[in-house]
């Protein structure tokens, strides 16, 4: 699990169903409430203009994932789970024509402390993009949106309908093999805890029963099923090595267990 921050009560953290609309407003809240901490905490490791595809540090720049960079110059691309829009600013420098959209009006907010607005932003649920039809060219998402949708494939069919035919649809996401392991740094997130298989979401609620954070499971075959389901095409599937030069720790991620089982999976999709 990605989360990593507290708010002014301890929640309860369990393993139980949860919705679309309260993924949603769990999310947004949660967000808007860590934001300030999060950038604070990971800022300097994403950097204001760079494209970080997760923990393991592996850049757009080197991956070239969502085609050769010198391609992107005059192309449209939507960034879903933007945060601070850094890889939205980075894509502009490469001469391309991003729009950042989150659903957390906070990160937002930091995305405005870093350019004054340089690229445009959008606030907006993922499952209900607010663009025509055929807008963009490609479309990406850096850990944004996906692992926090109870219904990926109307997020993946919202980003097939504004994308041009031949656009491409990158988006990373918490290696499923993760959701057996503790979300732990040291030795003991090394050892299996609980079943692959097992996709009930987990949820942190507060007193009152009610989600404050959620993040849903789906399995790698889950994924990929998903992903034709929305109308792509999966074209490659990436799995980060852990490299030697990245000695931090992001929450569960830690070179120690990064030199032995994935913490990421990258899904380069195309739409036909």
């Amino acid at each position: 699990m990605i989360q990593e921050y507290e708010a002014e009560y301890e929640p309860d953290a369990t393993r139980r169903d949860a919705g679309d609309a309260e993924s949603s407003r769990a999310s947004r809240g949660w967000w808007d409430r860590n934001a300030d901490e999060y950038q604070t905490d990971h800022g300097a490791f994403l950097g204001d203009d760079r494209f970080v595809w997760g923990p393991e540090g592996l850049d757009e720049a080197d991956a070239a994932l969502l085609g050769p960079v010198e391609s992107l110059e005059g192309l449209d691309v939507l960034e879903i789970g933007a945060g601070a829009a850094q890889c939205s600013r980075w894509l502009a420098a490469q001469g391309a024509r991003p729009v950042a959209l989150d659903l957390s009006h906070r990160q937002l907010q930091h995305a405005l402390r870093i350019d004054g607005g340089a690229v445009p932003l959008v606030e907006a649920d993922a499952g209900a993009l607010p663009f025509a039809d055929g807008s963009f060219d490609l479309a990406c998402s850096a850990y944004g949106a996906v692992p926090f949708v109870a219904e990926p494939v109307r997020v993946f069919r919202e980003v097939r309908r504004v994308l041009r035919p031949g656009g491409r649809w990158v988006f990373s996401v918490t290696h499923p093999i993760r959701w057996a392991f503790p979300d732990e740094p040291g030795p003991e997130g090394l050892s299996v805890a609980a079943s692959y298989f097992d996709r009930t979401p987990y949820v942190e609620q507060d007193e009152a029963g009610h989600a404050v954070y959620v993040e849903h499971h789906r399995t790698l075959g889950d994924r990929v099923r998903d992903v034709v389901a929305g109308g792509f095409r999966l074209v490659d599937l990436v799995e980060p090595e852990w490299p030697a030069s990245n000695t931090q720790e992001w929450g569960g991620w830690s070179p120690l267990r990064g030199n032995l089982i994935p913490g990421t999976a990258i899904f380069v999709c195309e739409r036909d």
